[in-house]
């Protein structure tokens, strides 16, 4: 496709953002996307014997189509994502109370686990679709008890799945990252940037540049992300 009539679609395409998340709006305005945002309600029970892939691929799917129903048309992509913190094939959801934060970070502590992402676009116009899919190991340093406990008393974890933030720059429970920072905050930015590409949208600023410097994270990962590696 010819660069003016790359020109011309970005100039008439907007983005919407099936998300609430203040986290996945900071780190798609990385792309310098125009961009509005819409939350989806959707029902986020796991399936009987869903695999944490299939569920966070649903779900993205659900949430993107969700937010398409409420729109009127137009020249819009839809961004759909869900993120799923998974120990041992369980998938931990957003803690109930302060005590169930405290069990989930204590079953967290001192070893790695994994988190799903699923993303999925929209594009309204003529129905494409696409989905990606981050796995990302996170490596839990071994924490205290005290630490936990002041943790929660900053009612971060309550509304965190795994009742953890990966950002969060008192407690910083994760050590040693070798994956995809970004995802485990919500949005993958480089899988995001690489679909977006596909449909003819390239950002409009250096994402891997502007995450590293967002996360203050040396992501080595985000190359072959975006060459289609992995």
């Amino acid at each position: 496709m010819d660069c003016v009539r790359i020109l011309y679609l970005m100039d008439k395409t907007t983005l919407l953002l099936a998300s609430n998340s203040p986290r996945r709006k900071q780190l798609l305005a990385l792309g310098n996307w125009k961009f509005i945002v819409d939350v989806s309600d959707v029902d986020e029970s796991q399936q009987e014997s869903e695999s944490p892939k299939d569920y966070v691929l649903r779900l993205a799917k659900a949430k993107a189509l969700s937010a398409v129903e409420k729109t009127q048309g137009g020249d819009l992509i839809v961004i759909g994502s869900d993120t799923a913190v998974v120990d041992a094939d369980s998938i931990l959801g957003k803690p109930t109370d302060s005590e169930d934060a405290a069990r989930m970070l204590n079953q967290l502590r001192g070893h790695t686990h994994q988190v799903y992402t699923g993303v999925t676009l929209h594009r309204v116009r003529d129905g494409k679709t696409l989905s990606e899919l981050c796995v990302t190991d996170v490596p839990m340093r071994d924490y205290s008890d005290d630490e936990v406990a002041a943790y929660i008393q900053t009612g971060d974890p309550l509304d965190k799945a795994g009742a953890y933030a990966i950002q969060h720059p008192d407690f910083q429970p994760v050590e040693s990252m070798r994956g995809c920072y970004a995802s485990v905050m919500g949005l993958p930015m480089c899988h995001v940037t690489r679909a977006l590409q596909k449909l003819d949208i390239p950002p409009l600023a250096n994402v891997p540049t502007a995450c590293r410097k967002l996360l203050n994270y040396e992501c080595p990962v985000s190359g072959a992300i975006l060459r289609g590696e992995m």
